[in-house]
C-alpha cells in the first residue's frame, strides 16, 4: 500500500509502523537518492539531512523569517504554528493557528496550512479551518482576514499560498480541511479553485477544474505559476503561463506526471530556486526538478513530505516531513533576488 498524507493522519497504525527519529537506535535516517551527476552543484556531496523537530501531528507549510532568523510550521490537525531556532530550538508560536471551537465531526484541520511572508514582513496563512487566506503581524500578533469569499460564497480549506513581487497571493483551496471533502456540508464552492488575489479587490479564479489543487509556486520571473494536484486518482503537477494581468493565457499544461511515481505522498507542497531547480513534493519524497522537469534526485524519509521552504541563508531547504521537520544545507541560493 502507498502511504499517503490522508491515511497517515486517519491510522494509528500506519503512524507506528513509520521508521523512528534520527536519534533512535535502528532508525532508517533521511537520505538523498542521486539520480544525476547535476545534482551535486545543488546539494553537495557530503550534505546530511538533518532532523531538527519531531512529535508533529502532520507538519506543513515551513517559512523562514528573515528579520529574526526563525523558522515557523504549520501543524493543521493540532491548530497549532510553531517555532524553530538553532539557539531556541522547538516552541508553540501561535495557538490556535487557525480557527477554534470548530466541530470535529465536520473539521478535520482546523489550523494554519501553508504559509508566506509579504513584502512587508508581515505572515500570510493559509486558514484550513476558516476557509480564508489571512494577514498577521508578527510584532502585535493583530490578525487581518484578507479574504475568504469567491463571488459571495465561502472558501472551503486553503491550502498554500505563492506571492508575486506586486503583492498579489496566489493560492489554492482543495476541501481536505473538511472530515467529508467534497460531500461536507461546510462546502459551499463547487469547484476546488486555485485563485489570486489583490489587496483591495476580489479573488479571481485562476483555474477550476482541478479536482485537489494543492501545492502552488511561481517561477522567478512570475511568468509561470506551478500547482500540484494530489488527487491519488490524478497525481500531477501542472503550470500556467501568465499574462501581464497575472492570469493564464491558455489552460494549464502538464509539468509532472506522478501517476507512476512510487512511494509515500502524493503531489504537494514545492518552491523553486532563483536558478529555477524545483523542489517538490511526489510520491517518494521531496524531488529536485531542473526547470525542464529533469529529475536529478529524491529527499527520502520513509513518509510523505508536505512541504518546503528556503532559509538561513538561503541556502538551506528546510522539510515538513509527516511527523518531523528535516533541514539539509544546499549548494545554491534558493532567494530570489
Amino acid at each position: 500500500m502507498i502511504l499517503t498524507r490522508r491515511t497517515l493522519l486517519g491510522s494509528a497504525a500506519a503512524l507506528a509502523a513509520l521508521p523512528a527519529f534520527a536519534d533512535a537506535p535502528g532508525e532508517v535516517a533521511p537520505a538523498i537518492r542521486r539520480l544525476s551527476p547535476k545534482l551535486g552543484r545543488i546539494i553537495p556531496a557530503d550534505a546530511k539531512v538533518e532532523v531538527i523537530a519531531r512529535d508533529i501531528k502532520w507538519a506543513e507549510g515551513p517559512v523562514w523569517v528573515r528579520e529574526g532568523g526563525y523558522l515557523l510550521f504549520s501543524d493543521p490537525p493540532a491548530n497549532i504554528m510553531r517555532r524553530w531556532s538553532a539557539k531556541d530550538g522547538v516552541s508553540i508560536f501561535l495557538e490556535p493557528s487557525g480557527t477554534a471551537g470548530l466541530d470535529p465531526k465536520l473539521v478535520r484541520e482546523a489550523g494554519s496550512n501553508g504559509l508566506a511572508m509579504d513584502h512587508h514582513g508581515r505572515l500570510l496563512i493559509a486558514n484550513s479551518g476558516g476557509g480564508s487566506i489571512d494577514r498577521l503581524d508578527l510584532a502585535t500578533r493583530q490578525r487581518t482576514t484578507l479574504v475568504s469569499k469567491y463571488q459571495g460564497k465561502r472558501l472551503s480549506s486553503c491550502n498554500d499560498i505563492s506571492v508575486s513581487k506586486s503583492g498579489a497571493i496566489y493560492f489554492t483551496d482543495p476541501p481536505y480541511g473538511f472530515t467529508q471533502g467534497d460531500a461536507s456540508p461546510l462546502k459551499e464552492q463547487k469547484q476546488n479553485g486555485v485563485y489570486r488575489f489583490v489587496e483591495g479587490g476580489e479573488a479571481q479564479l485562476v483555474d477550476g477544474s482541478l479536482t485537489r489543487p494543492n501545492g502552488i509556486a511561481l517561477t522567478p520571473d512570475e511568468k509561470r505559476l506551478f500547482v500540484s494536484n494530489s488527487d491519488e486518482k490524478d497525481r500531477k503537477i501542472v503550470y500556467y503561463d501568465l499574462g501581464r494581468d497575472g492570469l493564464p493565457t491558455g489552460p494549464a499544461k502538464l509539468f509532472l506526471d506522478a501517476n507512476g511515481m512510487r512511494g509515500p505522498g502524493n503531489p504537494d507542497g514545492m518552491k523553486i530556486a532563483a536558478d529555477g531547480t524545483m523542489f517538490c513534493s511526489s510520491p517518494g519524497g521531496m524531488w529536485v526538478l531542473s526547470p525542464e522537469g529533469e529529475k536529478l534526485g529524491l529527499i527520502e524519509d520513509g513518509a510523505p513530505i508536505a512541504n518546503c521552504c528556503f532559509g538561513e541563508d538561503g541556502k538551506t531547504l528546510f522539510m515538513a516531513s509527516n511527523t518531523r521537520i528535516l533541514r539539509l544545507r544546499l549548494g545554491i541560493n534558493g532567494w530570489r533576488a
